[in-house]
C-alpha cells in the first residue's frame, strides 16, 4: 500500500500547478482544517493539486509530502536564488537596520533575490542582510554543524523551522542543507544510510520509536525533544537511560550516512 504523506490521492487530484509558499511558516495537514503533520517555509516549492474552499491540497517538491494548506498561503512560483544561512533572519522595508520588518525567516528559506543595496539583499520578502543568505546552488558539509543552528529551539510537534521544531524536522533540515535527501517524517528516516554499530561517529542517526537524533561525537547528540521542549545536546549514554526510563524503550536503528564528514 502506498503511503498516503508522500503518494498524491489521485481521487483528489484535479490539476498540477507550480507555486510555492509566500508566509513565513505555514502548516501543512493532513486534512483542511486537521491536524499539522509538517510545516512549510518562506519560498519552498510546491505542486498544487487541487483546490477547496479555504485550502489547497499540494505536495512539497523538497519531500514529496502530501497534505493542505491554506488557500492563501502560496503563490505564483519564482525560482529562488538564495537561502537563509543563519538560524532566522529578518526582511526590511528598506536597506536599512532601522526600517520596519516586513517578516522574520527561518533558516532554510528560500527567497529570491532581484538586486542588491549595500549590505542589504533586495528579495521578494523586502531586504535582508547580504551575510544571511546562501545562494541556492551553494551546499554545507556537516550535517551536524547545521543542527546546532537550531539549539534552544522551542520543540514543536510537526515544526520546521527557527520557531518551533521537531526531532525529524532537525534531522531534515540539517540533511537538506547538505545536498542530501531527506524525508519529512522519523520512521521514513530510518531508510537513510547504512546499518552502523558503536563506536558512534558524527552524524550517524539513532533512532527510538518514533524519535530519532544525531550524533555529534563519540560520547554526544543532538536533537529535539520533549523532554527538554527544545533543541538540546545530551550524552548519548545519558538520553539512552532517559528515553528507556520513560518508557520509550531501546534505541530502534543506528544508521551511518554515505559520504565524507
Amino acid at each position: 500500500m502506498s503511503d498516503p504523506r508522500l503518494t498524491a490521492d489521485p481521487s483528489v487530484v484535479s490539476m498540477d500547478q507550480p507555486t510555492q509558499i509566500t508566509r513565513p511558516v505555514v502548516d501543512l495537514c493532513r486534512t483542511p482544517s486537521g491536524p499539522r503533520d509538517r510545516q512549510l517555509l518562506f519560498g519552498d516549492g510546491l505542486r498544487l493539486l487541487n483546490t477547496t474552499t479555504g485550502w489547497s491540497y499540494v505536495q512539497s517538491a523538497k519531500d514529496g509530502y502530501c497534505g493542505y494548506i491554506t488557500a492563501d498561503s502560496h503563490g505564483r512560483a519564482t525560482a529562488p536564488t538564495h537561502r537563509v544561512n543563519t538560524p532566522s533572519t529578518h526582511a526590511y522595508t528598506r536597506a536599512d537596520f532601522k526600517s520596519p520588518d516586513r517578516m522574520r525567516l527561518s533558516h532554510a528559506a528560500h527567497v529570491t533575490v532581484t538586486g542588491h543595496d549595500g549590505k542589504f539583499a533586495e528579495t521578494t520578502a523586502g531586504f535582508i542582510p547580504t551575510q544571511h543568505l546562501t545562494p541556492i546552488d551553494q551546499y554545507q558539509n556537516d550535517p551536524a554543524t547545521i543542527a546546532t543552528l537550531y539549539l534552544g529551539t522551542p520543540y514543536l510537534w510537526g515544526g520546521n523551522s527557527r520557531d518551533g521544531i521537531d526531532c525529524s524536522g532537525l534531522v531534515q533540515a540539517a540533511l537538506l542543507a547538505c545536498a542530501i535527501p531527506c524525508p519529512g517524517d522519523s520512521d521514513m528516516q530510518m531508510a537513510l544510510g547504512q546499518d552502523a554499530t558503536a563506536p558512534y561517529r558524527r552524524n550517524d542517526l539513532l533512532f527510538w520509536k518514533g524519535h530519532v537524533a544525531m550524533v555529534t561525537d563519540k560520547t554526544n547528540l543532538i536533537h529535539a525533544n520533549a523532554s527538554a521542549m527544545a533543541v538540546t545536546c545530551e550524552p548519548i549514554t545519558a538520553a539512552i537511560s532517559r528515553i528507556a526510563a520513560q518508557g520509550d524503550g531501546p534505541i530502534t536503528a543506528h544508521r551511518r550516512l554515505t559520504g565524507t564528514f
